[in-house]
């Protein structure tokens, strides 16, 4: 099994980590962090102080500032380096900019509770963590070395020798011991806090709200497009094309070529017609969620009975959503249950809209059968609903999916 830390090639496989790139690429890390944590700590030092000492003159406001934000630079780096002793990477808590420039950036790096955690970890970085790490390198190495070497000058202390070999022998697993423990302490402080995942889960879920309704606009648009444009120019060229059939000889081959244009016009209108229906139907719109449904079930090609008692209209969005939903039920109820007839339910129940529809098919429907219930799960989640699916194998196949009103 491939270790995603040093601390977890440490812990389950202690013989074999001398032999693994696991104690380079933690003496790599901690030399690293010694490095670039005495830089970070004079640079800061001197910063902080030129700023306090030329705050008078209103000069040292914007070098402050760049000291406040430090730590967005200090943290990036420290994930970067931190891939050195684990695997998996620490995800960025910060958000995008408010507004596009630097002033946009800066005020929303301000107002984010992560840039100041991250400032912590930069002070505790430039006082105490790279001089740890400096500590466990030179008892590692350096004491190792001196005592070794003691005999050079007093051939009296060679038994020192043996210690010092003792000592550089277990170099290793000292420099990976504190490099998965380092590693653990900074990815506990540059980790993402609860709150700031949640507000991203909120964000997505936010988008995806958006998206559904600005492509539910959109087939709304086309529907309406579709309905007055195209289809009643096609009526429109029918009755011409009757007009012209009254002025011309019954028996003539004129009169044979037109009759066939009005029935190529007339399949035109009907299958614009069901094209229309499927990107949004006009009687979901115009007379509400039963009428569309009653539309659908009456285009079925299994019997469907339809039970909808509904006090009023519903908000465009949940009629939107249950509309679809029942349209793909009954389409994989022809296309995979076998089943003879069909059943659709609904009620309001205060502010949540249940739909049940039930068919006695043979079963077996889940949504990773690719069915499309995948497709259907996700409407469902995307208006906060929730969908259950009984379908046992031998049937009958029941799906229960509420709604909120809100």
């Amino acid at each position: 099994m491939r270790h995603r830390t040093a601390w977890q090639a440490l812990g389950q496989n202690p013989l074999k980590v001398l032999g693994s790139s696991w104690p380079w690429r933690s003496f790599a890390y901690l030399l690293s962090g010694v490095v670039f944590g005495a830089a970070a700590c004079v640079v800061l030092v001197v910063a902080l102080v030129a700023g306090a000492v030329s705050l008078v003159v209103l000069v040292g406001v914007p070098i402050l500032l760049g000291v406040a934000l430090s730590g967005v630079a200090v943290t990036r780096f420290e994930r970067w380096r931190l891939r050195l002793v684990d695997l998996d990477p620490v995800r960025d808590p910060h958000r995008a900019p408010e507004r596009a420039g630097l002033l946009g950036w800066v005020r929303t790096r301000l107002r984010e509770p992560a840039t100041w955690r991250e400032l912590g970890f930069t002070a505790v970085s430039a006082t105490a963590l790279w001089w740890m790490d400096c500590l466990v390198l030179c008892f590692a190495l350096v004491v190792p070395a001196l005592v070794i070497t003691s005999p050079l000058d007093d051939p009296g202390a060679w038994p020192l020798v043996i210690v010092g070999l003792c000592l550089l022998a277990a170099a290793p697993y000292t420099i990976t011991a504190w490099a998965g423990a380092r590693a653990a302490v900074t990815r506990l402080m540059l980790a993402p806090r609860d709150s700031e995942l949640g507000r991203e889960l909120t964000d997505v879920r936010a988008s995806r709200v958006r998206l559904v309704d600005a492509f539910d606009a959109e087939r709304r648009r086309i529907e309406r497009d579709l309905h007055d444009g195209a289809q009643q120019r096609l009526v429109s060229l029918n009755v011409m094309l009757g007009l012209a059939a009254f002025d011309t000889e019954p028996d003539s081959p004129l009169a044979g070529h037109l009759a066939k244009a009005q029935e190529q016009v007339a399949l035109a209108v009907d299958e614009l017609r069901e094209l229309s229906r499927g990107v949004h139907p006009k009687a979901l719109t115009d007379h509400g969620l039963t009428a569309a449904v009653e539309n659908l079930a009456g285009r079925s090609a299994l019997p469907v009975t339809v039970d909808i008692r509904l006090p009023r209209r519903l908000p465009p969005a949940v009629e939107t959503a249950a509309y679809f939903v029942i349209a793909e039920a009954l389409t994989n109820a022809v296309k995979h249950s076998e089943a003879t007839r069909v059943e659709v339910q609904a009620r309001l129940h205060t502010d949540v809209l249940a739909l049940s529809i039930s068919d006695d098919g043979i079963g077996g429907a889940a949504p990773e059968a690719g069915t499309g219930l995948a497709g259907l799960a996700d409407r469902v989640a995307v208006a906060d609903g929730r969908l259950r699916i009984s379908s046992p194998r031998g049937g009958p196949t029941l799906m229960h999916v509420e709604l909120p009103c809100r």
